[in-house]
């Protein structure tokens, strides 16, 4: 499970060190792909493989199937953490999430999410608003 928000830097090869709490168990690889509101998101491979067997099972004649699939796996890279801990954002990712050099990166329960820090703020600013209003819709009975 992924969780908290750590602020690291893009360096200028396009490089981001991950949060050290994951290193070990993201050292076997791991996949960026586009993510929603213009977040990238890095799966661990175990988990991007549950979901690519999710959507072999999702019917291919449903035109959204097709859609969000497409994109989603056209846009998907398969790293390897450097000895370091960082990896390599290529660039068309980058400029989908406006990466410059300010990163946040946000553990989001299986996946951690990088979004531009400015970004992050202007959304959690936005949303917070509305997080205590939707918890029982969210999770009714739970909380």
């Amino acid at each position: 499970m992924f969780l908290g928000t750590h602020s690291p830097r893009l360096d200028d090869k396009g490089r981001l060190f991950l949060p050290a709490k994951y290193r070990e168990e993201l050292s076997g690889g791991l996949v960026i792909t586009k993510g929603q509101e213009r977040c990238l998101y890095v799966f661990p491979m175990a988990e991007f493989q549950r979901i690519t067997e999710a959507l072999r099972a999702a019917p291919v004649t449903e035109k959204a199937v097709r859609g969000y699939s497409r994109v989603f796996f056209a846009s998907a890279s398969d790293e390897v953490p450097d000895k370091q801990g960082r990896v390599t954002i290529p660039p068309p990712l980058r400029k989908y999430a406006g990466l410059t050099r300010d990163c946040t990166v946000i553990g989001a329960n299986t996946r951690l999410e990088i979004w531009d820090t400015e970004a992050w703020e202007a959304y959690l600013e936005q949303e917070e608003e509305m997080f205590s209003d939707i918890s029982e819709e969210v999770l009714p009975g739970i909380l």
